[in-house]
C-alpha cells in the first residue's frame, strides 16, 4: 500500500506534468472508482476545471480544481496515476482516463480498492476521511510531546497504534516496522509505556525514516510506480520490514515475524527490546 512517501513521489511527480492544466473530459471505464458530491456526477463535476494544485494529507492525494472543488485520491492497496504525455489506451485494470489539455492521466487498480472523490474543498475536512487524520509526521506542529500525548492515549501495541491514522497520518507498515527498528523499540510494547526518552528517539527516527523514504522516491514491491511510472529504491535501504528470518543487518540475529494489528510485522528481538 503507498504509504506517506510514495504519495508524496506521487504528487510530486505529477504536479509537474498536469499543474494549471484544464480537464477536458473523462472516460469512465469503472464507474465505482469514482465518486461525485449529493446528487451530480463526478464527471459533472470535474470536466471543464482547471488543475490549481496537487497537495496531500496523510496518505491521501488532494488534487485541487479551480471554482472551489477538490478531488480526494486514496490509493489503498495497488491504485495508481499515471500520467502519459500522449494517447495511450487504457490498460486491463485502468478504470479512469483523464483527458487534459495536454496529455493523459490514467488511474488503474488491480485490486479495486482505491477511489477517487469530489468534494468542494470547504468541505475536504468536514465532510471526508481527512477531518479523523491524525497530525502530519513532517510537519513542524508534530513535535515528541504530541507523539506521547497521542501515544499514551491507546492501550494497545505500539506497533497498532502507527498504523492508526487517527493516531499519526502517514505511517503504514513499511515505516512503521523500519521506524520501531532505529528506535530499538519491540512493536510488541504498548503504546502507552514508553519513556520520554524512547518517545524523543521515536519522533526522530520517524521523520528520518519517511523523509529518506520520500528522498528514495517511495518502495516498489510489486505495484507502487510514481506518475512517471517508474519504481522507487527505497527497498534497498531497508532493515527489517520484508525481511522475517533473515539476520539481522546490525547484530546478525534472526529477524522475527508475527502479526499485530492483522499486519506482517518484522523486528529484531535483540535490538528491539
Amino acid at each position: 500500500m503507498p504509504e506517506l512517501p510514495e504519495v508524496e513521489t506521487i504528487r510530486r511527480t505529477l504536479a509537474v506534468h498536469i499543474k494549471d492544466l484544464k480537464i477536458n473530459d473523462i472516460t469512465l471505464l469503472w464507474p465505482s472508482a469514482v465518486c461525485g458530491w449529493q446528487d451530480k456526477a463526478f464527471a459533472e463535476l470535474v470536466i471543464g476545471r482547471r488543475i490549481l494544485e496537487l497537495d496531500r494529507r496523510g496518505k491521501y492525494l488532494l488534487i485541487r480544481l479551480d471554482e472551489g472543488m477538490t478531488l480526494i485520491a486514496h490509493m489503498r492497496m495497488t491504485g495508481r496515476l499515471n500520467y502519459y504525455a500522449d494517447h495511450k489506451e487504457p490498460e486491463k485494470h485502468t478504470h479512469v482516463v483523464f483527458t487534459l489539455e495536454r496529455g493523459e492521466v490514467h488511474f488503474s487498480d488491480l485490486r479495486k480498492f482505491g477511489r477517487i472523490q469530489a468534494i468542494p474543498t470547504s468541505l475536504c475536512v468536514k465532510e471526508s476521511s481527512l477531518g479523523k487524520l491524525g497530525p502530519e509526521p513532517l510537519e513542524a506542529e508534530f513535535t515528541a510531546a504530541v507523539l506521547k500525548d497521542r501515544l499514551g492515549k491507546k492501550k494497545v501495541s505500539l506497533k497498532a497504534a502507527l498504523l492508526d491514522q487517527h493516531v499519526l497520518a502517514g505511517l503504514g507498515n513499511i515505516y512503521a516496522d523500519e521506524s520501531l527498528f532505529l528506535a530499538g523499540i519491540s512493536p510488541k510494547r504498548r503504546a502507552d509505556s514508553l519513556s520520554e526518552e524512547e518517545t524523543l528517539k521515536l519522533h526522530a527516527v520517524i521523520r528520518t525514516v519517511l523523509q529518506a523514504g520520500i528522498d528514495a522516491q517511495g518502495t516498489s514491491f510489486r505495484d507502487y510506480r510514481d506518475a512517471n511510472g517508474e519504481k522507487g529504491w527505497f527497498e534497498q535501504d531497508l532493515q527489517v520490514y520484508g525481511r522475517g528470518g533473515e539476520p539481522c543487518k546490525v547484530c546478525g540475529q534472526t529477524l522475527e515475524r508475527l502479526r499485530l494489528a492483522g499486519r506482517t510485522t518484522v523486528y529484531c528481538p535483540e535490538c528491539q527490546k
